[in-house]
């Protein structure tokens, strides 16, 4: 009754889900399992025409006549190419147009096969999205085509209406049929906003109420929002709320923010038990692997994301609903909404985090990030390289006032320094930057510029290499590539430092770095920038990591 393909089955079980009933079919080879399966889908009214530009506009007819979404499918090859110009005018009229087309599999585009050509992307700028389905063979692979589908079907009515192009590669043998149910499809739903002018939000709240097990998880956000306080203790107290520091404040309370150590402490069946029934996110990227690890091994039952551009981020693949507006005020506004009784699961959260020692090093690279952060003055600016910099400093509380920022949109090594003094030269507050070696080296040219002033304090944390890539589970690496992937060097930023006008420090044990200290974080600027460069060794570094996550396990 319908093809084994999955890619295909999702596609027309999303298809249904997301209300689109009509669907012109053309004829081909290649598209028979979508042809098959659709026509055999009860809910779905077929109409047959042969001439594919024909078959565009009619469907372009069709839509109009509604406003409802209408799909168009062909085969492949120059097949799709004649829909081009319905496509063209769905777009300029604003019409929702799906345009779906059967397509050989990548591996023989471009080598001579019969009606073949390179389809995704074809239509470029006149369809609001276009997506090229995979071959589905495991989870990972559905869960993508699953995503891809949704996205595409939720944009022919995203700010305004227009067309877009699903494209299906198909491989052989496709002319089975044994498939006789459609699967469960996961469907994604985008509210544009909280109001009565759109779709009825009241099975979202009662949802809401639902859930005893509600998880709040802030991303990065480079500034500060104080919730009104009339609102903060109703939304606190539902929420078990996870960010970490570069979430800055933006949430309504005190956060867990000691999250890797809390899940590191955990076993599986302890984490199971500690599963969000709702998840609600808002804000840009998480650093936390063991939060991303612990969200898709035991996945909510629904995740809910807030952003005002109304994107799909399905970072732990369990999705469904995305909110289109700014997160405070959805927030501010669900508060007075939710009346389900206070639940005890935030309250279980934050016995588990408080039940965690503060972590404490000898001297070492996280040594220096963790008494660089206590003795912060407030209110001052901290900069966080990427890799083991950012990292390590999620360990460590921060004084209040402290903002924090980092380049997480690509967590690139390139350019933390740059980014930091471009942004210091704005500021009026003490800057200071925390950066690896690697890094350092990488962007030292950001120093030569005359542009930014003595309100600079510099952590460099020098350990000859990098250091992280010792620290990955399950990495062994060879003598004789080691140098290769670690960077292994034996520079020291001294005297550039120094030719740069700045002021510098160096610590190789306890007492150097605590002597100086004193005058890194004095909380004036002073007549120079400053830079502290802290050797560590790497090794000694490692295994007192690997020691405190250990320690973790009897808590």
């Amino acid at each position: 009754m319908y093809t084994d393909k999955k890619n295909i089955l999702q596609l027309a079980a999303l298809l249904r889900a997301h209300g689109i009933r009509r669907i012109v079919l053309c004829p081909g080879s290649r598209n028979i399992p979508l042809t098959q399966t659709f026509a055999n889908v009860p809910d779905f009214t077929c109409y047959p025409l042969t001439d594919e530009r024909s078959a565009g506009f009619f469907a372009l007819g069709l839509a109009l006549h509604d406003g409802a979404p209408v799909a168009v499918c062909c085969t492949s090859g120059t097949a799709l190419l004649n829909l081009h110009p319905a496509v063209a005018e769905a777009y300029y009229q604003q019409v929702p147009l799906v345009v779906i087309s059967a397509d050989r599999p990548a591996a023989w585009i471009g080598q001579m096969d019969g009606q073949t050509l390179p389809q995704p992307g074809v239509f470029g700028t006149l369809v609001k999205k276009s997506v090229s389905l995979p071959d589905v063979k495991d989870e990972e692979d559905e869960w993508f085509c699953n995503r891809l589908i949704n996205e595409a079907l939720l944009e022919t009515h995203h700010h305004g209406k227009g067309p877009v192009h699903i494209n299906v590669p198909v491989g052989e043998p496709f002319f089975l049929l044994p498939v006789n149910e459609l699967p469960e499809a996961r469907v994604i739903t985008r509210y544009q906003g909280l109001n009565i002018y759109d779709k009825d939000y009241q099975p979202l709240i009662e949802r809401l109420n639902k859930y005893q097990k509600r998880m709040a998880v802030t991303g990065q956000m480079n500034l500060i929002y104080l919730f009104d306080k009339k609102y903060t203790k109703l939304l606190y107290k539902h929420f078990a709320w996870i960010a970490e520091s570069i979430g800055n404040q933006t949430v309504p309370g005190m956060p867990i923010r000691n999250i890797e150590a809390l899940l590191c402490s955990k076993n599986n069946d302890m984490q199971e038990a500690m599963r969000p029934e709702l998840l609600i996110t808002y804000g840009g990227h998480v650093i936390s692997k063991r939060l991303k690890k612990f969200l898709r091994k035991h996945p909510p039952t629904e995740h809910w994301h807030i952003s005002a551009d109304g994107e799909i981020m399905d970072l732990y693949g369990s999705l469904s609903v995305v909110i289109e507006m700014d997160p405070f005020e959805f927030l501010e506004k669900i508060a007075v909404l939710i009346d389900a009784p206070t639940p005890e699961y935030p309250k279980r959260w934050e016995t588990k985090s408080k039940a965690i020692p503060k972590a404490q090093f000898a001297y070492s690279e996280m040594r220096a990030i963790g008494e660089t952060l206590r003795r912060l003055p407030s209110p001052c600016s901290l900069h966080l390289a990427n890799s083991s910099a950012v990292r390590y400093a999620q360990l460590f509380d921060l004084p209040p006032e402290v903002e924090v920022l980092s380049n997480r949109g690509t967590n690139g090594i390139e350019g933390s320094l740059s980014t930091a003094l471009g942004y210091a030269t704005a500021s009026d507050k003490l800057n200071f930057i925390v950066i690896g070696d690697l890094s350092f080296f990488y962007d030292m040219n950001a120093l030569w510029n005359s542009n930014y002033g003595s309100n600079i304090r510099i952590l460099l944390l020098n350990n000859e290499g990098g250091e992280i890539f010792h620290a990955l589970p399950g990495l062994t690496l060879h003598e004789n590539a080691r140098r290769f992937v670690t960077g292994t060097h034996h520079a020291s930023g001294k005297a550039w430092a120094e030719d740069r006008g700045f002021e510098y420090l160096c610590a190789r044990n306890e007492e150097e770095l605590q002597a100086a200290l004193e005058s890194f974080t004095q909380p004036s600027v002073t007549r120079q920038p400053m830079l502290l460069e802290a050797f560590t060794d790497k090794d000694k570094d490692i295994e007192l990591l690997k020691a405190y996550y250990h320690s973790l396990k009897q808590f």
